[in-house]
């Protein structure tokens, strides 16, 4: 079973928009639990730190499912999918651009040439990273909020639903906080949209020109695992640090440089690396899902168009 095969026709612009923000909400609602783990990891110094000052308990998590197993019994099934809402709102918005518009970048950067360098494709993914940074931001603010608070007895719940947390950080703390941590959201996403894209990119490329592998779901499913791999470990100590960020309170960094400063003296190096398993685990499975769901939507819409214009059989 190797899935739809290549069509004839190349997918126009709009058929890879809308596969890869597709291809990305479906890999979203199978691996969200596993983001909402990374989340509570990331941010697991911080609210200890809170619980010493009096603001409250602090759970302690082990380990990626020790995470999802302590949230399911002292929080609830439904905690581990808060904020799914505002990460399909993300996903639509962001990897729609990102992803969607990758290939029209770098033809851009490439004139057209048949060949592509290394540079034109890592340009490329900065691109689509930053702009895709631009239309999603309030979502992905959002979506940590929601990850980040707990459930807990007796405890008020920061934000009561999706479209309230919008209100609620726009009147609190202005549109500003809706683009809280804009800075190192575009370092991330840049990384991340670069090692992400290019290493597939390369890897689908390599794979094609020198093994018998040809372009379906086993090269897909090799080249996306070994993206997810490398993503992981470069975009970590970013993302950890977008993730403070984006869910402390007000005034407790004045800045992304402080928030990295902080977490350097009082928790030392490896807090950077903070939740790297279910990162990996969720980068890993999730680059997987939606790379192969990409490829596939995309064939299965241009066949179909096909089929609709010409009346080709499938």
């Amino acid at each position: 079973m190797v899935g739809l095969g290549p069509t004839d026709a190349t997918p126009s612009v709009v058929v890879k928009f809308v596969s890869a923000g597709a291809a990305a909400c479906i890999a979203d609602l199978l691996t969200f639990p596993l983001d909402t783990a990374k989340v509570r990891l990331q941010i697991q110094g911080e609210e200890r730190a809170s619980a010493a000052a009096g603001e409250g308990p602090a759970v302690k998590y082990r380990g990626v499912f020790g995470t999802i197993s302590t949230m399911v019994r002292t929080e609830g099934p439904r905690s581990i999918y808060s904020g799914l809402v505002a990460g399909l709102q993300r996903q639509m918005s962001f990897a729609s651009v990102r992803i969607g518009l990758y290939d029209s970048v770098k033809q851009f950067y490439t004139e057209g040439a048949d060949q592509t360098g290394i540079g034109s494709r890592l340009l490329a993914g900065c691109t689509t990273g930053a702009m895709a940074v631009a239309f999603a931001q309030p979502t992905d603010v959002v979506k940590v909020r929601f990850q980040a608070q707990a459930r807990s007895p007796g405890q008020a719940r920061r934000y009561s639903g999706t479209i309230d947390a919008y209100k609620t950080i726009a009147k609190e703390e202005g549109i500003k906080g809706l683009w809280r941590g804009t800075a190192p959201n575009v370092a991330r996403n840049a990384i991340v949209n670069c090692t992400e894209l290019v290493t597939y990119d390369l890897m689908k490329d390599a794979l094609l020109s020198s093994t018998p592998l040809t372009d379906n779901l086993p090269c897909h499913f090799v080249c996306a695992f070994g993206a997810g791999l490398c993503t992981t470990v470069i975009a970590s100590p970013v993302d950890v640090v977008k993730t403070r960020y984006m869910n402390a309170a007000p005034g407790l960094y004045s800045s992304v440089l402080n928030c990295a400063t902080a977490m350097m003296t009082k928790e030392g190096p490896f807090a950077f690396y903070k939740g790297f398993m279910p990162s990996f685990l969720r980068l890993g499975s999730w680059n997987v899902m939606m790379f192969v769901t990409y490829e596939q939507l995309k064939r299965a819409m241009m066949a179909n168009c096909l089929n609709v214009l010409y009346g080709f059989p499938w």
